[in-house]
């Protein structure tokens, strides 16, 4: 047995999703016989959330959306509890209620709670019938079941689940209009003229806009805008934002901001319990600072981390970046890292094309992030710059600017950071 694995120790991870399978994982990697329980508020095992849209679309069916096989569970040794809710978290005790009143004990816990939609407070929303989220299979199921091809679909929200939704409702409902405040499309990872490239390309696929403006009241159908213009609609959907789910930690005096606080071994300031994946707030090294990173590779590889330090073993991630890598009606974009402007200290470089777009943004001479749009290939090397934190002065920037290549870093460099691939 390897040390620091007690035989008999009991994990418990709370969420079924990837930062819960990256956990149980790590857990199985260090310790091949310690008891694992898994509190699943979903009915379904894990899928990949980002294929929703796929499968609304049509190009995948549930099935397809698994993120491991289903004999997962078996052959890790875990124990799953389907359709329940942890509700309380004593750690003086070490023990955690679910919904039905059932009391489990743990000796290392892990929360993988992920994220819930936002809803404003809408007046007149509860007029609404036909109204929905769009973040779980679940709730695209119940989007699907209430949509005919003479529907016609608000969606509330302009980042990429609300636009995701609409890629994927396109070819089935009579019309889609999507609103909000902001005045562009993903404000939160585009620029004003980058968001301007994606949304052209949208509406020339048949999706309105009204940005700049959003709902100030509902009536049944109708749409009142804070602009004064009204929206008719048979199906509403709400995609305004998510927010971590802390409640669990913030309910025992954990640290909490926009997330539950983890360091880079994925301890929260509780002692023997673990967060991993959407619901944490940790250190994003393009940043240089703390950030929730609501994205699919870190979730996992949080898990991951999280899983091995439970065991009593130690490991650390401390790579964490924002990325996203996205697409509508067959335009690709990618994005990555932190954005500096000018006066931040920041330098762009910056190419385009009818119909490509390349931002790379440095800083005290690293790249800090960047921006793809229509031109794509290679990004994982511009990202493995960020990650790395690589000097820019330590390889031939300026060939990597027009064309992302192993051939800009010297022998040694590609050796150390690509395992000499050239």
């Amino acid at each position: 047995m390897k040390k620091g694995v007690n035989r008999m120790t009991q994990y418990v991870v709370i969420g079924n999703g990837v930062a819960a399978v990256g956990c149980i994982e790590g857990i199985r990697k260090m310790d091949a016989t310690g008891k694992i329980l898994v509190i699943s508020e979903e009915k379904h095992p894990v899928y990949c959330r980002p294929l929703i849209s796929y499968c609304l679309e049509g190009k995948t069916t549930p099935e397809k959306m698994a993120y491991r096989t289903p004999d997962f569970y078996k052959k890790m040794g875990c124990e799953v509890y389907y359709g329940k809710k942890a509700v309380k978290i004593e750690p003086s005790k070490k023990v955690i209620t679910l919904n039905d009143n059932t009391l489990l004990s743990y000796d290392k816990l892990c929360l993988a709670t992920g994220s819930s939609p936002f809803v404003p407070p809408f007046t007149g929303l509860e007029s609404v019938e036909n109204k929905h989220s769009f973040m779980t299979m679940d709730d695209m199921l119940k989007l699907e079941s209430s949509i005919n091809k003479n529907s016609n679909v608000l969606i509330i929200g302009a980042g990429l689940i609300g636009l995701k939704c609409a890629e994927g409702l396109k070819e089935r409902v009579s019309s889609i209009t999507v609103c909000d405040l902001a005045d562009r499309i993903l404000s939160s990872i585009l620029d004003t003229e980058c968001a301007f490239m994606m949304q052209k390309h949208l509406e020339q696929n048949g999706i309105n806009f009204l940005l700049g403006d959003s709902v100030a009241s509902f009536e049944k159908n109708t749409a009142i805008m804070n602009s004064g213009k009204t929206v008719h609609f048979d199906v509403l959907v709400l995609a305004v934002g998510v927010r971590a789910n802390t409640s669990l930690i913030k309910d025992i005096n954990g640290e909490v901001n926009r997330g539950i606080l983890v360091n880079t071994k994925m301890d929260t300031s509780i002692p023997d319990v673990y967060a991993a994946g959407d619901c944490t707030e940790g250190e994003d090294i393009s940043f240089q600072g703390k950030r929730v990173l609501a994205i699919l590779p870190n979730a996992y590889m949080q898990g991951n981390c999280a899983g091995v330090n439970m065991t009593g073993h130690s490991a650390v991630f401390d790579k964490a970046i924002p990325m996203n890598s996205i697409g509508f009606f067959g335009l690709h974009a990618m994005t990555a890292g932190s954005y500096y402007t000018a006066e931040q200290g920041g330098e762009l470089y910056e190419e385009k094309t009818e119909h490509t777009l390349k931002r790379l943004f440095t800083k005290d001479d690293y790249l800090t992030g960047f921006i793809l749009i229509g031109a794509t290939d290679r990004a994982g090397i511009y990202t493995s710059l960020i990650r790395d934190r690589i000097p820019l002065s330590s390889i031939n920037f300026e060939r990597l600017k027009k064309t992302a290549t192993s051939t800009a870093f010297s022998a040694e460099k590609r050796k150390q950071f690509f395992g000499g691939v050239v």
